[in-house]
């Protein structure tokens, strides 16, 4: 995104004038006043939207770089933020790589927040860039964040543009590989546990997990969503063995913690891992070496990917013209559940 074309924006007298209301009111609205009327914010934020109107202090700060601060927006709430070691990794990555200049990290939790509080902080030109993690197809307001400032994503947007800058792994290759490997170990009937079918991440492994029963011509075992959570790989184990009939002889969990919730569904069923059903997870996160047994895994390079996302949002703040897209190489690690 050029400076110039934040600068092409309309004027705070438009939005003033399609809200109805004075320009002052307009501007304690982007100040973050509380001295103004329910009705006239109301009206206000109807007509930002509308007018998709950024502050011309943004376009300055972003000339000027003056702020040195930028914004991690991570669209979930905060038990699965603290709770997932694949945030803290991507954290330090970016951590790592601002250290080496004079930026600051502000961390957004935007999850009881339908974008409003956040995005409207960001578009008063309090940073000079973001990036966005863990997005979902619901998270629509990211489009306002991303009309304001640079923004390179985490992973494969929701809704992709072909200016988009984004850091990804190959998850589709990575749920292929996952399920190669278990076939390759002679299991037959394969289940997955997938993320949720609203990211990126979740449906392309759950692609890669088809594509490899697929190419082997076997039929999809049992599918359930996990939402990336143990306590959702647990629900989704659970579905998976009440159903009945013949178990699956393996199973692809789409992450260490939804792994972690079915070792302990498993567990508390009599059957034991890998002899009765292997397990296959991803990410390679710490939880990988903490459960029993450990958890064969596909690794992901989470810190490098912090790393990359910091290096390209740089680049753009420079002046450069960095790579839209970074894919990242995935690994299989074998241990002792499959």
């Amino acid at each position: 995104m050029s400076i110039d074309a934040l600068r092409d924006t309309v004027t705070i007298e438009e939005v003033a004038a399609a809200a109805g209301v004075s320009r002052s009111t307009v501007s304690r609205v982007v100040n973050g006043s509380t001295a103004v009327s329910p009705a006239a914010l109301e009206s206000v934020q109807r007509a930002i939207a509308a007018l998709n109107y950024v502050p011309n202090r943004a376009a300055r700060s972003l000339a000027s770089r003056q702020t040195h601060a930028l914004a991690l927006i991570v669209p979930e709430d905060t038990t699965r933020f603290f709770g997932d070691p694949f945030f803290a990794a991507i954290v330090s990555g970016i951590n790592a790589e601002l250290g080496r200049s004079d930026y600051v990290l502000n961390l957004f939790i935007a999850s009881d927040d339908p974008g409003d509080k956040t995005t409207s902080y960001i578009r008063s030109g309090a940073v000079d860039g973001a990036f966005i993690v863990s997005h979902h197809t619901s998270d629509t307001y990211i489009d306002r964040i991303a009309a304001a400032v640079p923004v390179v994503y985490g992973g494969r947007p929701a809704r992709e543009r072909e200016r988009d800058y984004y850091v990804d792994v190959d998850n589709v290759e990575g749920g292929r590989l996952a399920t190669q490997y278990l076939i390759g170990r002679g299991h037959r009937r394969i289940a997955s546990i997938t993320g949720p079918l609203t990211m990126p991440a979740g449906l392309d492994r759950l692609q890669g997990y088809r594509e490899a029963m697929s190419a082997a011509g076997l039929p999809e075992s049992d599918v359930e969503e996990g939402g990336f959570t143990a306590d959702g790989g647990a629900a989704a184990m659970q579905r998976i063995l009440d159903r009945g009939g013949e178990l699956p002889e393996a199973i692809f969990a789409a992450s260490d913690l939804m792994a972690r919730g079915a070792l302990q569904v498993l567990a508390r069923a009599g059957l034991r891992v890998p002899d009765d059903i292997a397990i296959m997870g991803f990410d390679d996160s710490p939880v990988a070496t903490t459960v029993r047994p450990q958890l064969t895994t596909m690794r992901q390079p989470s810190f490098l990917q912090g790393e990359r996302m910091a290096s390209t949002l740089l680049g753009l703040l420079a002046g450069q013209s960095p790579r839209h897209v970074t894919i990242l190489d995935t690994e299989l690690v074998v241990r002792d559940s499959a």
